[in-house]
């Protein structure tokens, strides 16, 4: 892989810096769950070494778009859960699914 998992840590620190992650009272520091994810993502795109570029980019979309989804569909219900109004960009997303958009 051409980036280490520090490295990637460092970008995530980046991009939660424009998008911060609310780790709540989780039992787990924040660093090490950061640093666990990092270790695990560089991995799997090692493990992706005999691939295609083009199937590396695949594969990766896919993972990403499967915690997009995921990360979506928490939220909603966690919201849901405590009664809170949904996001407005998760409310436009949502009201185009129900359009068939």
């Amino acid at each position: 892989m051409s980036i280490t998992p520090q490295q990637l840590e460092l970008l995530m620190e980046e991009v939660e810096q424009e998008d911060p992650i609310d780790f709540a009272d989780l039992p787990f520091d924040e660093h090490d769950l950061r640093a666990l994810i990092a270790n695990h993502l560089c991995e799997m795109a090692d493990a992706m070494e005999s691939f295609s570029e083009e199937d590396r980019q695949l594969t990766l979309l896919a993972v990403a778009a499967k915690l997009v989804l995921e990360n979506l569909v928490l939220n909603v219900q966690l919201l849901r859960r405590h009664g809170l109004p949904l996001s407005d960009s998760t409310a436009a997303l949502l009201s185009r699914l129900r359009k068939g958009d």
